[in-house]
């Protein structure tokens, strides 16, 4: 009997005690604490983590291609521009006049005029004189014409071409080819990439110092315009040209007045697409003549 007593007694201080556990404010307030804890922990982790993403500012400070601008600093193309050339250029004997024209005039059906002056002082061309001639007037001179007489006109007319519209020499009158023998161009020379064909004469009456009419000078244009005509129609085609100078090396300004008035009356088909350069010689000049 007394075995059973205690027994009971102990169940009754177990089911006391589990209800004073569950009533207990201290002890839900304890589990409250714990939990509240573990929250803070979770919520400052957040935040840290939070503030590091924010932080890295990595992406948006590497600015390389932005402040890449190599190509908006190259300014080689833009800047790297040679000196403009000024003509004339220097050489033997004095140039003005019409210098540096030729441009579409190359390549245009219409026929042109130009007119200027080279003045040699008191210092005639002689051979001395050689070292001062472009290399296209010194190779004219080594190569020789088929007039002697002539070929010191055939220098200065390629002189004048040369230090004022940078041609270069490409043959001379012996070399050039042609389908049919018959008349013939003086020079063929480069300007501007194209071929043009060269042919000098002289304007003079004689005695050298009578007055030079529009009627003498009509005869010579007419004249030399259709010679330029029928090399062209013969030229073969390894040096076939784009068109010909017509150059006049006229003795005196008279000369040139006449000429112009002879030309400016011919008509169209004379002139056909030909240039005509007239280069008037002052000085001491009776080397050319």
């Amino acid at each position: 009997m007394q075995r059973w007593t205690v027994v009971a007694l102990a169940a009754w201080v177990g089911l006391v005690a589990c209800g004073d556990a569950d009533d207990d404010p201290a002890d839900v307030s304890a589990s409250d604490t714990v939990v509240d804890v573990s929250d803070s922990g979770v919520t400052n982790d957040t935040n840290e983590l939070d503030t590091a993403a924010t932080t890295d500012t990595a992406p948006a400070t590497d600015t390389a291609p932005a402040t890449d601008t190599a190509p908006a600093t190259d300014t080689a193309a833009t800047t790297d521009t040679a000196p403009a050339t000024d003509y004339p250029l220097p050489g033997f004997g004095a140039i003005s006049g019409d210098c540096d024209q030729l441009d579409t005039e190359l390549t245009d059906a219409a026929p042109s005029y130009f007119v200027n002056r080279i003045d040699f002082g008191t210092d005639p061309y002689d051979e001395a004189d050689l070292s001062q001639l472009t290399a296209g007037g010194q190779a004219i001179i080594a190569a020789g014409g088929l007039n002697t007489g002539s070929l010191l006109s055939e220098v200065f007319a390629y002189e004048v071409l040369a230090r004022c519209e940078a041609a270069t020499l490409l043959e001379t009158e012996a070399t050039i080819s042609y389908t049919i023998d018959g008349k013939k161009t003086d020079l063929l020379v480069e300007l501007d990439g194209d071929k043009i064909g060269v042919s000098v004469t002289r304007a003079l009456a004689f005695p050298f110092d009578d007055p030079y009419t529009v009627d003498q000078a009509t005869d010579l244009l007419e004249g030399k315009l259709a010679d330029v005509l029928v090399s062209s129609a013969n030229v073969a085609p390894e040096d076939a040209w784009q068109k010909q100078i017509l150059h006049v090396i006229a003795y005196a300004e008279g000369h040139a007045t006449s000429l112009e008035t002879a030309w400016q009356a011919l008509p169209a088909g004379a002139k056909a697409d030909t240039i005509v350069i007239v280069t008037v010689t002052n000085g001491d000049d009776g080397f050319l003549y």
